[in-house]
């Protein structure tokens, strides 16, 4: 199939997608076995019990499927950890990563906040101190469609483009809503429980989008057995708002001397971020791949730590979903997606794991399609997703209104996803101070800086990349449990 041809039946696949997609509501399962059969049939066939290289542990996790379009064989995977006390009357938090198509389990659950991280040397998992399910319970969710584990028919056809479409765009908020309903039937027993959205990156459009969802349900069906209970989302380092991104993402890079005065000065005068036709001005365009080819002699998610030296063909290399209107921009490569604090090649170690037969079978993944070539993003999702929602701030003022929760934090050394970026979207929401600038302290040391806003928290990590919590466990652990309360860290030693 030619490029023009595959360009027309996408466009007429997303058009009569828009047309047909049903609006989702959470509806209950009919099923003959009460809510205590079936958890313990969920804990008889989820529940992980023998996974290679795994620390000793008191508290319990389950790992599988659960079907999001059962007629069209889709289903998304999950890895869930019970809080490791009172898992019952602790908080649920639902946590995604971004890309848009990497893996959750291999990044969230496995480099930065749950109970097991790969082992260095490639053989097995290491106890995380700092694990996040320590003051909840922590469920790490494979989105959309066709991430990681979780599977999806019909490839290599000619509907797939239409499928790939329904799955990986239009459906990823309403397939994680599904996801959640059905959940929550095999886990009857936490559907009371306070409910957070949380996760990092790309995961910036997802969670507020899946919040909107889950928040509109909610009206409908305020006072029934579908109410999820949310109360909140928490956002690090995330996507927000394209043309403030943009924007800081170029300030960032010359403030922090990544490129010269010249270039930052033709992007200023010829670059309107704002624009549709931003990329209309080969000046700008030349001008903006500077900034990429200048990013690329380091990593541009932690500017001041090491990349990793090794077989150029074991890495993945990721920009951002916002690069694909670029055409000077689309085809150039950026550093490996390095989220390490201390160890720039643990997405290599991630993906020799989940590649073993013997840890796809002890978290029950062995019905998936592919496993046999497990990776920690899926290209396939990356280069297909063309539906970019131009900015999140209308769902952030709706979610303000109806009074949940919103806390965002940046590490402040990540050049794709920069400190910048993510205050020029927040100050365009325009909201009165509440608290002004001030540090916050953890361990007696300033972890970074912090402002409270009627409705929304926003915090910085010092010396913190693109994954906080790989750079900054304790602090990243200590800021988890202040968002849970409501109280935001310490301003003083």
């Amino acid at each position: 199939m030619d490029y023009h041809t595959k360009n027309m039946l996408i466009s007429l696949c997303f058009t009569t997608l828009l047309i047909l997609l049903p609006v989702v509501t959470c509806t209950r399962q009919h099923r003959s076995n009460s809510p205590k059969q079936r958890s313990l049939l969920a804990n008889e066939q989820d529940l992980v019990t023998n996974l290679p290289g795994q620390p000793h542990v008191s508290f319990k996790h389950y790992a599988g499927y659960v079907p999001v379009d059962e007629s069209n064989g889709r289903a998304m995977f999950y890895w869930f950890f019970e809080a490791m006390d009172l898992p019952k009357e602790k908080p649920l938090v639902l946590w995604l990563n971004g890309g848009p198509g990497c893996s959750s389990v291999g990044y969230g659950a496995t480099q930065e906040i749950g109970p097991f991280l790969v082992d260095t040397k490639e053989n097995g998992l290491t106890f995380n101190p700092y694990a996040w399910n320590k003051e909840a319970n922590m469920l790490f969710l494979e989105s959309p469609v066709g991430v990681g584990f979780s599977f999806y028919p019909y490839k290599n056809n000619t509907y797939n483009i239409c499928f790939i479409l329904s799955s990986f765009i239009l459906r990823s908020a309403r397939d994680a809503f599904t996801f959640l309903c059905n959940w929550f039937e095999k886990f009857p027993e936490h559907k009371g429980n306070t409910f957070y959205i949380a996760g990092e990156s790309y995961a910036g459009k997802y969670v507020p989008e899946l919040a909107e969802v889950v928040y509109d349900n909610n009206k409908k069906n305020s006072s029934s057995s579908l109410h999820i209970n949310l109360k909140g989302i928490l956002l690090g380092n995330p996507e927000t708002s394209d043309a403030e991104d943009w924007r800081g993402w170029v300030d960032y890079a010359w403030s922090h001397a990544v490129i010269s005065d010249e270039t930052h000065r033709i992007i200023t005068r010829t670059c309107n971020f704002s624009s549709d036709n931003t990329w209309s001005d080969d000046e700008c365009s030349e001008a903006v791949s500077e900034v990429q080819k200048q990013y690329d002699e380091i990593d541009i998610y932690s500017l001041y730590t090491s990349v990793c030296i090794g077989d150029p063909a074991r890495s993945y290399y990721l920009d951002s979903a916002q690069f694909k209107s670029n055409s000077h921009i689309s085809s150039k490569r950026v550093p490996p997606r390095r989220l390490g604090g201390y160890d720039p090649c643990l997405d290599d170690y991630a993906r020799t794991f989940y590649n073993r037969a013997d840890v796809q079978k002890s978290l029950h993944a062995s019905d998936g399609v592919n496993l046999k070539n497990w990776k920690i993003c899926n290209m396939e999702i990356f280069h297909n997703w063309t539906y970019l929602k131009p900015s999140v701030l209308p769902i952030y003022e709706k979610l303000i209104a109806g009074g949940l929760r919103i806390w965002v934090y940046s590490g402040d050394t990540d050049g794709r996803v920069p400190v910048l970026a993510t205050r020029y979207s927040l100050s365009a929401l325009e909201l009165p101070i509440k608290t002004a600038w001030r540090p916050w302290y953890h361990e007696k040391q300033v972890s970074g800086w912090l402002q409270e806003y009627e409705g929304l928290t926003f915090a910085t990590f010092r010396g913190a990349g693109h994954a906080v919590p790989s750079f900054k466990p304790s602090s990243s652990l200590a800021f988890f449990s202040a968002f849970l309360t409501g109280i935001p860290p310490p301003p003083s030693r």
